[in-house]
């Protein structure tokens, strides 16, 4: 900052080009690297920049911040407002407030009013009874006047001579309150019951219990807004349901942990039995235990259900239908049990992939890519990143590149390049090939990472091994779990 002589006046100006750059810090850390480069695709997504234009365009906005700030202060009750276009452009009333403009770097624009009486103009608006059918009204510096959107022309008008205040207009959409769907939360059906979220579907709305609802049930959120319908729903011989919500609601990859925060959720690679889960609800939040048996059939008086899992952990009424982790991997929704979270008990979850199945949803999940690294801290790679159906994987120093890069899209299936990873032929025999190929649906093409690091086609119920215990370039083979270090891979 600096201070600049003009005559007999002092003119507080800030030059654009003396401030640091953003892009000159030092100690910036992986993940600051991943979501400049994540910002860098929404902003070519959304507004057509190149990831340099990006780059360019965010340094100058954050150059502009203390500038305006500063000519605010200078200019004072003559400030004609401020905003952003190729540059900062700031309002003036005559001559002598562009030249302080110019001399801070920024562009002067002659405007007929201050931003003080447009903020005066648009604070009888707030004091104004408003129609339905007006939706916002708020000062526009870029064009120097109160804008007023409503469902009509007519209605902005009207609303704006009712305040006595003179207004562009603009005709828009109603606007509406937006919610999140994050699993465990309490939802209510048909008015009167109360169950747990299971877990957000792209498709629009969660996954639930079955017994929760009936097919055309109405819901309310946590909050008793409108939620959605009961777009399917089965029970008994299964407990699951697919709720569609309407568009207020915005399926989010999130577990209630109630401790004030969030699961985030992955993909849904089933755990095995032993393993360690834990369960979201509305009624005893989030409770913890293991899996003691998969495809149970219980009796709930009457009324059998079949392919349940059965755990250690406790759950009480309300929380029917809420979300099941192992780790980030969903596993399941809340069906019944028996017991309490005072006393303990036993509870069942509906696990979550065959729900998926039957309504052919995909799961809700946080997305990105990570590499599978494994036997001498090397990473499962595609040879000379030539993605092609039939390509055998192999072992290959871990690079970061997208040869390395694998999806879980929390369907059982790891991806790259648009491809599967697959065990050659369906074959269930030891030495068969670990390749990608076209995603088929076929159950060679599933994968499960377990909680030991075994990365296990359940077909097979074998193992992705590093043929003979070789390092660099050695091709991935399917063999029977040894426990081994060759078949030890987790994501990173």
């Amino acid at each position: 900052m600096r201070l600049i002589a003009q005559g007999s006046a002092v003119v507080l100006a800030v030059a654009l080009t003396t401030l640091p750059s953003p892009a000159s810090a030092t100690g910036r850390t992986a993940a600051d690297r991943v979501a400049d480069t994540t910002l860098a695709a929404a902003l070519h997504r959304d507004l057509g920049l190149s990831p340099t234009g990006a780059a360019i365009r965010q340094d100058r906005e954050s150059r502009s911040v203390p500038v305006e700030t500063a000519l605010r202060t200078r200019l004072g009750d003559r400030f004609g407002g401020a905003w952003f276009a190729d540059g900062l452009k700031v309002g003036v009333l005559d001559e002598t407030g562009a030249a302080a403009v110019r001399a801070a770097g920024a562009t002067p624009v002659r405007v007929a009013h201050t931003e003080k009486s447009l903020a005066t103009a648009k604070s009888r608006l707030d004091g104004t009874a408003v129609p339905a059918d007006v939706h916002a009204w708020y000062v526009d510096p870029a064009t120097n006047s109160v804008v007023v959107e409503a469902a009509s022309t007519a209605a902005a008008e009207g609303f704006a001579r009712q305040a006595g205040v003179t207004a562009r207009t603009k005709v828009s959409e109603a606007p509406r309150p937006l919610y999140d769907l994050r699993g465990g939360d309490q939802y209510v059906i048909n008015g009167n019951t109360l169950c747990s979220v299971g877990f957000s579907v792209n498709n629009g709305g969660f996954v639930t219990a079955g017994h929760c609802g009936g097919a055309g049930s109405p819901t309310l959120g946590y909050n008793n807004v409108s939620q959605g319908t009961f777009a399917g729903s089965s029970f008994p011989d299964n407990d699951y349901a697919w709720v569609r919500t309407n568009s207020n609601w915005t399926p989010r990859p999130w577990v209630n942990n109630y401790a004030g925060g969030n699961v985030t959720v992955a993909g849904s690679q089933e755990a095995g039995v032993g393993a360690s889960v834990c369960r979201s609800g509305r009624t005893t939040g989030w409770r913890c235990g293991t899996i003691q048996a998969k495809n149970v059939t219980v009796n709930y008086s009457g009324r059998l259900v079949y392919g349940l899992t059965s755990t250690t952990a406790c759950a009480e009424g309300g929380d029917s239908g809420g979300a099941w982790l192992a780790g980030n991997q969903a596993q399941g929704v809340t069906s019944g049990g028996s017991g309490n979270c005072s006393t303990g008990g036993t509870t069942l979850f509906q696990p979550l992939n065959e729900i998926l199945s039957a309504y052919g949803l995909t799961l809700t999940t946080t997305g990105g890519t990570s590499r599978i690294i494994g036997w001498q801290d090397k990473c499962i790679d595609v040879p000379n990143s030539n993605g092609v159906d039939g390509q055998r994987l192999q072992l290959w120093d871990c690079n970061g590149t997208a040869a390395q890069n694998w999806t879980f899209p929390g369907d059982g299936t790891v991806r790259a390049f648009g491809l599967c990873m697959d065990v050659a032929w369906g074959s269930r025999d030891n030495g068969a090939a670990i390749q990608l190929a076209t995603c088929s649906g076929n159950p060679a093409q599933q994968f499960v990472l377990s909680a030991a690091g075994d990365l296990v086609n359940p077909q097979a119920n074998k193992c992705v091994d590093v043929t003979a215990w070789g390092g660099t370039g050695t091709p991935l083979q399917q063999w029977e779990c040894t426990g081994g270090a060759n078949q030890k891979w987790r994501r990173g």
